[in-house]
Formats: C-alpha cells, sequence, structure tokens
C-alpha cells in the first residue's frame, strides 16, 4: 500500500458502544487498528 493512499473510511462500535469512525481520527501522525479475535 503506498502512504499517500487513504484508507476508505468506516464505523465501528467502541467498548462503550459510541460509533468511531475513521475519519474522526484525520489530521493524526498515526493510527492503530487492533482486531482481537474473540475467545472461544
Amino acid at each position: 500500500m503506498d502512504t499517500a493512499y487513504l484508507a476508505p473510511d468506516f464505523a465501528q462500535p467502541d467498548i462503550q458502544g459510541r460509533t468511531v469512525r475513521l475519519s474522526d481520527f484525520r489530521g493524526l501522525k498515526h493510527v492503530v487498528l487492533v482486531f482481537n479475535r474473540g475467545f472461544v
């Protein structure tokens, strides 16, 4: 992925149930996404 590429915006609920969008973090230098697998 080229560094000039903008990821598409998406929304997900946070742990408190509030909707968080990737665009909420636009302008920050780094954004780290972590997708944990559920524990079975």
